[in-house]
């Protein structure tokens, strides 16, 4: 027979499910914090992440810390082909720079040679109103160009400029490999949109010029 008060018992039993519900709550904000890096387009914020996962801002600090740490191989596990890194303001995975030219020729081997009707025009978009985001280009054309972007992207046609403080939404721009391409020195080589549209060209025009 021990020594031991039946206040001791409880107290103990207490500290470890604590300590172990905290340790899967920590491990399960985590994997949900890795589900949605892993489809979004633009760096996230703490606090939009927070509310992606349901979890409060301190859980996903210390989970995204901790994701850092992993993918970095600083946590006994490899380092691994992509980083998650904070841009502008947000958070989101990139692939690591030693592995960029990897990634582009895989990526080029893949692609189709000729782009699609919808990636010429947003091509033309971005190289008419650049540096321009995502969203802007969205709604200039009316439709999702989510998977567009990432083609051209891909292509090296366009690159990503900048990434704005405040909103952390990306600005693309075209890149040397368009002028090539197209055969010209530079964008101002490119023809006045206005004589190319049948209707409504000075509508467009003062849109491309906002």
């Amino acid at each position: 027979m021990t020594n031991e008060t039946p206040g001791d018992i409880p107290s103990t039993g207490s500290g470890t499910l604590s300590t172990t519900h905290a340790s899967t709550g920590a491990t399960d904000v985590a994997r949900r914090l890795e589900a949605i890096l892993l489809i979004v387009e633009e760096p996230q914020s703490l606090v939009s992440l927070a509310t992606a996962v349901s979890a409060p801002v301190p859980a996903v600090r210390q989970a995204i810390e901790a994701l850092v740490e992993d993918y970095d191989g600083l946590a006994g596990g490899p380092r691994r082909g992509f980083e998650l890194r904070e841009v502008g303001g947000g958070w989101r995975l990139y692939v690591r720079e030693e592995h960029d030219d990897l990634v582009t020729e895989f990526v080029n081997t893949q692609a189709p040679s000729r782009l699609s009707q919808a990636a010429l025009e947003t091509l033309a978009v971005i190289a008419y109103k650049q540096p321009v985001t995502r969203g802007q280009v969205a709604s200039i054309r009316a439709v999702n160009v989510d998977s567009v972007v990432r083609t051209l992207l891909a292509r090296g046609l366009i690159t990503e400029e900048f990434t704005d403080a405040e909103t952390g939404a990306i600005h693309y721009g075209t890149t040397d490999a368009l002028l090539v391409n197209l055969g010209i020195n530079s964008l101002d080589e490119l023809p006045h949109i206005s004589p190319l549209l049948d209707d409504g060209a000075d509508g467009f025009d003062e849109v491309l010029r906002a």
